[in-house]
């Protein structure tokens, strides 16, 4: 591995965590921390890098302004405190960065937006352009409007999409801990680094727990599912300690980290669009025949599914599993779930008398899903 974790990465996604920002105990921004992380982005923008910041911390620093002192604190009250806390942060980033002569601009996104593929190209041409004009974008989800219903949850699967988004060779999650262990290392001494993760399989999920501070909604088990979302979209995800000042120099000059490899090959953009779906409305369950054709690059015919689960509508992403259970394809339905039911098992001729199509037969098509080889994209 080489000493310098950063040096292949030209655009970077960098998300960084309300326990770095913001002072567990006193509410109170970590000045001086912020202010050398700054030091640290200005450097890597002067070597001509990309920089798109996720930046956590509005509610927490919301909550000092406005006194309250709940541990937990209900969906109103979060929603008030994110609104008062983001000008806060919205201005510690414009004055840590102006101090370097770098120009910030200011992004609040909430689910429907990278969700929905027209807000999605919108957004991306917001942040590519601000990237053009040499401006460093500072993205959170919008909490002050966001419902418990309709969120991320986390910054780390937003900060997965977004380097989704806007295509970043790197997404480099600043946390608590320097990496990922084989077992949360604060209840297993014994528990060993992983330096390099190849794939994310069930074994790798098994060794994530949950959140660890009051500050974050995440944990490492949220930043695995933003590793498998970045990953197979073919963006490399890192995971390093944060904690201390300069963070990011520290990570150039060998810092110890643990770096989730990208798929080999980059899918499509609408591709990358569809692996990401942080919602998935429900299953088609093929049978042998089909699974074999969807790996060739077919579409998704009825005849091939033996069974249809979950509530979803024309559009929505559904998983396509094998016989085994095992998830194969990703794709965007082009029926409803009645509708599905209805024709699974049927062949082209029976589907087209039952619904009135025309020559149109296909479940899901070959350009609205995204095929996985284990945890590789493969764009059929």
């Amino acid at each position: 591995m080489s000493a310098n974790a950063l040096a292949p990465y030209k655009r970077l996604t960098i998300k960084i965590g309300s326990a770095l920002l913001v002072d567990g105990g006193t509410g109170e921004l970590r000045v001086e921390w912020l202010r050398s992380l700054a030091a640290d982005l200005a450097a890597l923008k002067a070597e001509g890098r990309a920089l798109v910041i996720v930046s956590s911390g509005a509610i927490a620093l919301g909550r000092r302004l406005l006194k309250l002192d709940a541990r937990s604190l209900p969906l109103e009250q979060s929603q008030a405190a994110a609104s008062a806390g983001q000008i806060a942060l919205s201005q510690a980033w414009a004055e840590s960065l102006g101090a370097h002569g770098i120009v910030t601009g200011q992004i609040l996104l909430t689910p429907n937006i990278t969700e929905e593929r027209r807000y999605f190209l919108n957004a991306r041409t917001t942040i590519a352009t601000l990237l053009g004009l040499g401006a460093v974008p500072i993205i959170n989800e919008n909490d002050s409007v966001a419902t418990a219903e309709i969120r991320y949850g986390d910054n780390d699967r937003l900060s997965a999409r977004v380097a989704t988004m806007i295509e970043a060779d790197c997404l480099v999650l600043l946390s608590d801990v320097d990496g990922l262990y084989s077992a949360p290392p604060g209840k297993d001494p014994g528990a060993t680094h992983l330096d390099h993760v190849a794939a994310i399989t069930p074994e790798i999920e098994a060794m994530a727990g949950g959140a660890a501070s009051h500050l974050s909604r995440g944990g490492m088990l949220t930043k695995v599912e933003a590793g498998r979302i970045a990953t197979q979209a073919g963006t490399a995800m890192i995971i390093a300690r944060g904690t201390e000042n300069h963070p990011l120099k520290a990570l150039t000059e060998g810092a110890r980290h643990t770096l989730f490899a990208p798929a080999q090959s980059r899918a499509q953009a609408r591709k990358r669009w569809i692996m990401g779906a942080l919602e998935v409305a429900g299953s088609l369950h093929v049978d042998a025949g089909a699974a074999q054709a969807l790996l060739s690059g077919k579409s998704l015919l009825p005849i091939g599914v033996t069974k249809v689960t979950g509530d979803f509508v024309r559009g929505d992403a559904v998983k396509i599993l094998d016989p085994e259970g095992r998830e194969i394809a990703r794709g965007l339905a082009g029926l409803g779930r009645e509708e599905a039911d209805l024709v699974k098992g049927k062949n082209s001729a029976r589907v087209a008398e039952i619904l009135g199509l025309g020559g149109r037969a296909e479940l899901i098509h070959r350009d609205n899903m995204v095929v996985l080889l284990g945890l590789e994209a493969k764009a059929t």
